[in-house]
């Protein structure tokens, strides 16, 4: 049987005080107030029954909740996941406790999120911003709400953000594929105009471009993505373009699909055609061959977010500092890159 929940209004009728007198008590406002007497007798009994407040009501009362909100297009992706999961513990740390939630990148889904999170008076937020919640944005920082974007961010807001430097680590990937002896190169990316998938377009085209080589783009809209249809995709894109050698991915997901693509298709890896992924996974290093891929620092990109909120915590009514934190990814090679002969 469910024991049932202590309330405030219990504790005062089974001590015969008011409500209004446990209240102060509970939130340390008594002295001075309440004799030693009736806090004394209040905090006995609440710790004899366990009483635990309601934590939503009293953010809605004292405008402090130590929570602060992870907003992510998946938190199961592998690459949120792991950055929740530290942010999660060093939060916890400080006294705070972390709300999750997923966007599936669709602004109206974000926009509610939102609108949910501010009315329980979360402290903080670290958002991966969908398209369009510009407004939204400029809103928290209007209001001094400690925010900090982070995957991607808006260059004309003036907010903090935590990103890995998109452009740099796709260039050098590339650069690692022809250092490799590839030469025509594919990548496989999402159509998209948000900044990191920009800045892994444009690393990838300057490098084919700085190489003297030929760019062959397929773009796949993020809503099929993981579909069978983005597989049809990938398995025309190898087949109309013949004379690829190998293939650069800009999403893990977008690898994973493309390398189940090559085996129906009976290619050999690095053999027919060398594989390289944006965004590392824990299963590319146990397929065969095991997959080559750029890293992201999680455990570095999870302190910086951690890092900066909690100034922005400790200075949210005196001004908010703005951030900005660029980090390169580093490429790991496996065998889906062996020295093309």
């Amino acid at each position: 049987m469910t024991k049932k929940k202590i309330l405030i209004k219990d504790i005062a009728r089974e001590l015969n005080v008011s409500i209004t007198t446990v209240s102060f008590i509970l939130n340390n406002k008594a002295v001075g107030r309440i004799s030693e007497e009736v806090i004394r007798k209040v905090q006995d009994y609440v710790a004899e029954v366990g009483y635990k407040p309601n934590q939503i009501a009293k953010g809605l009362r004292t405008g402090k909740s130590n929570t602060i909100v992870f907003m992510v297009e998946s938190i199961s992706d592998i690459f949120f996941a792991g950055i929740a999961k530290i942010i999660e513990k060093k939060a916890y740390e400080n006294g705070y406790k972390i709300l999750f939630s997923s966007t599936d990148n669709e602004p109206e889904k974000c926009k509610a999120l939102l609108k949910t999170f501010s009315d329980l008076q979360v402290d903080g937020y670290i958002i991966t911003p969908t398209p369009d919640i510009k407004s939204e944005i400029q809103e928290l920082i209007s209001n001094n709400v400690p925010t900090i974007l982070f995957d991607r961010y808006y260059r004309d807001i003036e907010v903090s953000h935590v990103v890995l430097n998109n452009y740099k680590s796709a260039y050098k990937s590339v650069v690692h594929m022809i250092n490799k002896g590839y030469k025509k190169i594919g990548l496989v990316s999402l159509d998209s105009n948000q900044t990191q998938m920009k800045g892994r377009y444009q690393g990838y085209m300057d490098a084919v471009r700085d190489y003297h080589l030929t760019s062959n783009l397929l773009k796949i809209d993020f809503k099929i993505a993981t579909t069978e249809k983005a597989n049809e995709m990938i398995r025309s894109f190898i087949a109309e373009n013949s004379g690829l050698d190998a293939l650069f991915f800009s999403t893990n997901y977008l690898a994973k699909s493309g390398i189940e693509v090559l085996k129906e298709m009976g290619k050999e890896i690095p053999g027919d055609l060398g594989v390289m992924s944006f965004d590392d996974n824990d299963i590319f290093e146990l397929l065969s061959p095991t997959v080559s891929a750029l890293a992201q620092p999680i455990e570095l990109l999870a302190e910086k977010l951690v890092d900066i909120m909690f100034n922005q915590l400790l200075r949210a009514k005196g001004g908010l500092p703005v951030i900005r934190t660029e980090i390169e990814g580093e490429v790991k090679q496996r065998e889906s890159t062996f020295i093309k002969i």
